[in-house]
C-alpha cells in the first residue's frame, strides 16, 4: 500500500521522454505543491518520438516542431529539469536517486520513466554509417548520412517490423534504394499473425522496396571502397552492399540503474494494476510491466499512447496513494504511417488469432479486419481507415464477444 503524497513532498521523475513528462503535467494538474524533478539522460527538451522516423527523418518538420512544449510553457510548469544527467542507481530504502557524475536526488515519491534503448547488432558500434533510431541525435545523425550520400543512396534496414517499415517508407521517399531483412519468414507475424504481415509487406514491395525475408544478419563489415561502404552478410551467404544501415530489431527496457534496488524487474519494472512498483513509487512508459485489470494479464506496452495515457495515470496516482487510486486499463491503441497509409490497431493482436476482413481486402488497399480469440474480440487492425477503427473502441473496453464485433462490421 502507498499513502497519499503529501502536498510538500518531493517528487522525482527520471525519464525526460513522453512518459515522464506526462506524470510530472500530472502531478500539478492534481495541485502537488511540492518540489518536482524530472532528470533525463538526454540534453534536449522533451521531444515527440514518432516523427524521427517519418517527418523528421524526410525534412518536412525540423527539430523545435517535435519539442512537446515552448520554453514559456516548460517553466509555466514549475518543474525543475535536470536534463544531460544519467541516472546510475536506485536506493529504494534511503529513497534517493545516485546520477552518473556522483550526485544524489532525495525524493518522496518517485516515478520511473526511463523508457528503452533500441537493440544493437554485436560488433557494429565502431562502423560508420550504421544507426539505430531511438534518440534525436539517432535522426539527426542518420538523416546527415543520407543527405551526404545524396539521391540513390543505397539503405539497407535490418529489422522489418514498425520501426523498420518506416525508415524504409522514407528512405524510399528521399529517393534512396531500400532493402529491408528480417529474419522471421513473414515481418510482422509475431505481431499481427502472418496474413496481415503479409498484408504490410506488399505495401513495401508495391513501392518497389525489396524485403528479403526469411534470413538474419551474420555480420557487418565496413571498408573504404566507395562501392561497398558497408558490407551486409547474411547467414545464407549472400551480401547486400549499403551505404548507410539502419537497426531496427527492437528495444529493450532501460532497467539497468534498478538492478538490485530490490523493485521487482521481469522484462520492465513489475507494477500492480495502479502502476505501483513499490510503496511511493510507480512506473510509466515502456518500462512499465503492470497487471491489466480488464484484460486480466500482466503487459508491458511500446507504444506512443501507452506512454501518455500511463504517464498521466501514474502521476495522479502517486499523489492519490494505493487507496484512492485509478486501475490503469487502456484499450492499447498505436499507428504507423508507411507510404500512403495509415496503419492502425487497438487491442491486442496475437499471431495466433482468427483474423477476419470485414470491409476491403489484404492488398494494399482499405481495410478492416478483426481479431477473435476464443469468442472475444482481441483487436481490431485498419489501414486507412480511421473512423472505422474508432467504432470498435467501446466494443474491446466492454470485453464485447467477436459476435458483436460482426454485427457492428454490418451495420
Amino acid at each position: 500500500m502507498s499513502d497519499p503524497l503529501a502536498p510538500d513532498a518531493t517528487v522525482v521523475v527520471v525519464g525526460a521522454s513522453l512518459a515522464g513528462l506526462r506524470a510530472a503535467e500530472e502531478l500539478r494538474h492534481e495541485h502537488h505543491q511540492g518540489p518536482v524533478i524530472v532528470i533525463g539522460d538526454e540534453s534536449h527538451a522533451p521531444y515527440d518520438r514518432p516523427p524521427l522516423s517519418k517527418q523528421l527523418l524526410s525534412g518536412k518538420w525540423d527539430v523545435e516542431r517535435i519539442h512537446h512544449h515552448t520554453p514559456d510553457a516548460m517553466d509555466a510548469l514549475g518543474i525543475e529539469f535536470r536534463l544531460g544527467q544519467r541516472a546510475s542507481a536506485l536506493d529504494l530504502a534511503g529513497r534517493q536517486v545516485h546520477l552518473a557524475h556522483g550526485d544524489r536526488v532525495d525524493f518522496d515519491g518517485l516515478v520511473i520513466a526511463t523508457g528503452a534503448a533500441a537493440r544493437t547488432l554485436p560488433g557494429t558500434g565502431s562502423i560508420p554509417r550504421v544507426w539505430t533510431l531511438r534518440t534525436l541525435d539517432d535522426c539527426l545523425g542518420l538523416k546527415a548520412d543520407l543527405a551526404e550520400v545524396g539521391e540513390g543512396a543505397r539503405v539497407v534496414v535490418i529489422g522489418g517490423g514498425f520501426i523498420g517499415g518506416e525508415v524504409a517508407a522514407t528512405c524510399h521517399g528521399l529517393g534512396a534504394k531500400v532493402t529491408i531483412v528480417e529474419a522471421l519468414a513473414t515481418p510482422l507475424e509475431r505481431i499481427l499473425g502472418a496474413e496481415m504481415g503479409r498484408a504490410c509487406t506488399r505495401l513495401h514491395l508495391d513501392q518497389g522496396v525489396a524485403v528479403r525475408a526469411g534470413v538474419g544478419v551474420d555480420r557487418l563489415d565496413s571498408y573504404p571502397d566507395p562501392a561497398t561502404p558497408v558490407a551486409v552478410h547474411l547467414e545464407d551467404g549472400s551480401m547486400l552492399a549499403a551505404d548507410v544501415v539502419v537497426v531496427g530489431i527492437g528495444v529493450v527496457p532501460s532497467t539497468g540503474w534498478i538492478e538490485g534496488s530490490g523493485l521487482t524487474l521481469e522484462d520492465g519494472v513489475v507494477c500492480d494494476e495502479n502502476l505501483f512498483a513499490a510503496e511511493g513509487v510507480v512506473a510509466a512508459g515502456d518500462i512499465a510491466r503492470w497487471f491489466h485489470p480488464g484484460l486480466k494479464e500482466v503487459m508491458r506496452i511500446e507504444h506512443w499512447t501507452n506512454a501518455a495515457e500511463g504517464g498521466a495515470v501514474a502521476g495522479k496516482n502517486l499523489v492519490a496513494g494505493s487507496a484512492g487510486a485509478t486501475p490503469y486499463g487502456p484499450v492499447p491503441f498505436f499507428w504507423s504511417d508507411q507510404y500512403q497509409t495509415k496503419i492502425q490497431a487497438i487491442g491486442r493482436p496475437g499471431p495466433d488469432d482468427e483474423v477476419v476482413v470485414v470491409d476491403g481486402a489484404p492488398d494494399g488497399g482499405p481495410m478492416v479486419a478483426l481479431y477473435r480469440r476464443g469468442d472475444r474480440l482481441r483487436a481490431v487492425l485498419t489501414f486507412s481507415r480511421p473512423r472505422q477503427l474508432m467504432a470498435y473502441r467501446p466494443l474491446l473496453a466492454a470485453g464485447a464477444s467477436f459476435d458483436e464485433a460482426l454485427e457492428l462490421s454490418r451495420s
